[in-house]
C-alpha cells in the first residue's frame, strides 16, 4: 500500500481525494452509499452569512459531457449551519470544509468569522467567483485587486487553513493565484465553473432562468488541467485541482500537473461511489509505478 496522505498547509489529509462544494451536500446524504470517512475531505455546499433562496427555475441544464447550473448558492445561512448542520457533521472522521461566499467584503468576513468559531471545521474554501454587488456585479475573482481585497480581509479574521477557489473566467489565472497567495492564502483550488449558456431552439429562449450559468463536468477537464499546470509554476502554495474528474486516471493527471489534492464534483451525480473508486485506483497506480507516496506524483509531469 502506498502512503496516500498529503498536506494542504497545516491540514493533513489521509488521501488527496475530496468532494467539491455543491455536489456532495453535507456529506451525510451519501453516507448510505459509501464510507465517507475514507475521503480526504468533504467540501460542504456554499454557505453565506444570510439565507438565500437561490435563482428561479429552471436553473440546471444538461450539456454534452457536462452540465450548466445557476442554482445561486441556495442555503439557510451561517447561523443555521452552525446550529443545525454542524452538530450532525462535526464528528465525521474526515475533514469537513465549508465553502464560504458573499456579496461584499463585509459579508465574506462575517461568514468566515462565524465558521471560525466551529472547532471541528479546520478550513474554509473562499468562493471568490461571487458577484460584488457594490461594483455592479463583477465577480471578486476576475481581477487581482478584487481577489486580493477579499482575501486580505478574511485572512485578518480567519486563523485556520484558508483555501481560495479561483475562477477560470479570467485572462491569466496565475495573476489571480499570485495575488491571493500574497495576501495569505494557504492554498488555491481551481477551477470553479466556466461561464456558459444553453438555448432552446424551438422556443427561441434561454434554457436557464438566468440565461448564463456555470459549466462543469468532463468537458472542462482540459481547461482545468492547463490552468492547474500554469498555476503550479506560478505559486508556492498547494493547489487543489478540480474540473471534470471522473476516474482515478483523471485524478493522477491533475496531480502530475501540480495538484496536491483533488476534488470530484459533477461526476458524483452520475456515480455516487466514484470518490472511493478513485482512492482505490490511485493506490493501485502508485503501487504499479513504484511510487511509495502519492506526494511523489505532485508536479511530476515530464514536460
Amino acid at each position: 500500500m502506498a502512503e496516500l496522505n498529503v498536506n494542504i498547509g497545516n491540514l493533513e489529509l489521509k488521501n488527496p481525494i475530496m468532494t467539491a462544494s455543491g455536489t456532495f451536500g453535507y456529506g451525510i446524504e451519501y453516507a448510505d452509499l459509501i464510507d465517507i470517512t475514507r475521503l480526504g475531505g468533504i467540501f460542504v455546499k456554499g454557505t453565506t452569512i444570510q439565507s438565500r433562496e437561490g435563482n428561479n427555475y429552471p436553473r440546471m441544464a444538461e450539456t454534452p459531457a457536462g452540465m450548466l447550473n445557476a442554482v445561486g448558492l441556495q442555503n439557510k445561512g451561517a447561523d443555521y449551519f452552525a446550529e443545525h448542520i454542524y452538530p450532525e457533521i462535526k464528528d465525521i472522521d474526515t475533514h469537513m470544509i465549508v465553502n464560504v461566499s458573499g456579496s461584499s467584503v463585509e459579508t465574506y468576513v462575517q461568514c468566515a468569522e462565524k465558521i471560525a468559531e466551529l472547532d471541528k471545521i479546520p478550513a474554509i474554501e473562499l468562493n471568490i467567483s461571487c458577484p460584488n454587488v457594490k461594483q455592479g456585479g463583477m465577480a471578486f475573482g476576475v481581477t487581482c485587486g478584487g481577489a486580493a481585497e477579499v482575501v486580505r480581509a478574511v485572512r485578518k479574521v480567519y486563523p485556520k487553513t484558508l483555501i481560495v477557489k479561483l475562477s477560470p473566467n479570467v485572462t491569466d489565472i496565475t495573476e489571480i493565484a499570485r495575488a491571493v497567495e500574497a495576501e495569505g492564502a494557504d492554498s488555491v483550488s481551481l477551477i470553479n465553473t466556466m461561464l456558459g449558456m444553453a438555448i432552446d431552439a424551438e422556443k427561441r429562449k434561454p434554457v436557464l432562468s438566468t440565461v448564463t450559468g456555470g459549466l462543469s463536468g468532463p468537458c472542462v477537464k482540459p481547461v482545468a488541467l492547463r490552468m492547474v499546470w500554469q498555476t503550479y509554476k506560478a505559486v508556492k502554495i498547494p493547489i487543489i485541482g478540480l474540473g471534470g474528474i471522473s476516474n482515478w486516471k483523471d485524478a493522477v493527471e491533475f496531480m502530475l500537473a501540480g495538484s496536491t489534492a483533488i476534488q470530484i464534483g459533477t461526476y458524483n451525480f452520475i456515480d455516487p461511489t466514484v470518490s472511493v473508486k478513485v482512492i482505490d485506483g490511485l493506490n493501485e497506480y502508485c503501487n504499479r509505478h513504484g511510487f511509495k507516496s502519492a506526494s511523489e506524483l505532485i508536479g511530476a509531469l515530464d514536460a
